[in-house]
């Protein structure tokens, strides 16, 4: 009989780092990637804050301040902060949820885009805005999710700290909406109510 060959220790030990290693740099190709998605995504939707604001002047304060979770959002993601996805999500997920649940406003966003399409014009282009809204943020959503996913070293507490971010993005579009536009408080109580709207 003869006896099995041993691989030295040594090969084991170079094949696992280079497995290790490729899996490592797969990981943090989709990190990157999921950041540059929900990035890119938290930029369309800062561009449709202020081309709104623009055509509205009443809502003008009211979205500049409601960018600017999206800028921190941005700034933390950019700093590799899992924060960033946290508040980036919590902010997205009130938006896309509000506007598909709530209120009617994506739905004749949508209207007017198959008027675009088969018309060449719309007559509302200021609804319009909330089919690129609403994408914006679903980018953000599957961004920072793809992102954290791909995150090293990921914390049990990570629960706890996106349900955090996701209260206090809340409580900031309900305070941007009282000190700003008050009459948009009924969203929050409409909200617990939800029936499709598209």
């Amino acid at each position: 009989m003869t006896a099995e060959k041993r691989v030295p220790r040594t090969d084991v030990a170079i094949r696992n780092f280079a497995e290790q290693s490729s899996v490592s740099l797969h990981m943090d190709k989709f990190r990157k990637s999921g950041t540059g998605l929900a990035i890119g995504g938290a930029i369309v939707f800062i561009g449709v804050l202020f081309i709104s604001a623009y055509w509205e002047r009443d809502i003008r304060w009211l979205h500049f301040l409601q960018s600017w979770m999206y800028l921190a959002a941005i700034a933390l993601m950019l700093r590799g902060s899992r924060w960033g996805y946290f508040i980036g999500t919590g902010a997205a997920l009130f938006w896309d949820y509000v506007n598909v649940f709530v209120t009617t406003f994506l739905k004749n966003g949508l209207a007017q885009t198959h008027l675009l399409v088969h018309t060449g014009h719309m007559t509302r282009p200021d609804q319009f805005l909330s089919v690129p809204g609403w994408f914006g943020n679903l980018a953000v959503i599957v961004g920072s999710v793809v992102a954290y996913a791909a995150t090293p070293r990921k914390q049990r507490g990570d629960v706890l700290r996106f349900g955090f971010a996701s209260l206090a993005t809340t409580l900031f579009f309900a305070l941007t909406m009282y000190l700003c536009q008050p009459r948009y408080l009924a969203l929050f109580p409409a909200s617990l109510h939800p029936h499709l709207r598209i």
